[in-house]
């Protein structure tokens, strides 16, 4: 699939923030039928979150021409290594590029500030979670791989509800 170059691919601003919860809770949609219908339901993070991945890391954002924010990524710092928090697009833009271009975008400014890997936390049989990832070149974490902070990631998902047999670690190194 070839990216389309018409959307923009840049970091988020402050006023951009409040734009996000509405492609996360858009993007869940796409859950209803799967094992975790919930999700469809779920309302997502809600604005704190990302005022505070936007504090403490950073969040990248795919736009349309006219400047509408059809997607995001966001990144924090996790055992010295980049930490996929969330990544989404909204669904009238799927399809088109943009989760692979958000990725990338990630990918290179860990490289620059000199980690060695992007890590992230999904779900192991959804098609566009660990099926995805792995096609973008991620690899499954052994428990071994997995670090301290990582462990609490971890722990706060179980905390959450989630079924740990049905997620799974992963990293892309460079």
């Amino acid at each position: 699939m070839n990216p389309d170059p018409t959307y923009l691919i840049r970091l988020a601003q402050r006023e951009d923030l409040p734009k996000l919860p509405a492609v996360e809770q858009a993007a869940g949609v796409l859950f209803r039928g799967t094992a975790e219908d919930w999700i469809a339901d779920d309302g997502g993070h809600g604005l704190e979150a990302f005022e505070l991945w936007h504090r403490t890391g950073k969040i990248w954002v795919a736009l349309t021409p006219d400047g509408t924010i059809v997607g995001f990524a966001a990144v924090g710092t996790v055992d010295g290594q980049a930490y996929l928090h969330e990544l989404d697009v909204h669904p009238a833009h799927g399809r088109r590029g943009l989760g692979r271009r958000l990725i990338e975008a990630v990918c290179a400014e860990a490289h620059a500030a000199g980690q060695t890997a992007l890590r992230l936390a999904t779900f192991r049989d959804i098609a566009w979670n660990a099926p995805y990832y792995a096609r973008l070149g991620f690899r499954e974490l052994t428990e071994a791989e997995i670090g301290p902070e990582l462990a609490i990631e971890r722990r706060a998902e179980a905390e959450a509800g989630l079924d740990l047999t049905r997620r799974v670690m992963m990293e892309r190194r460079w």
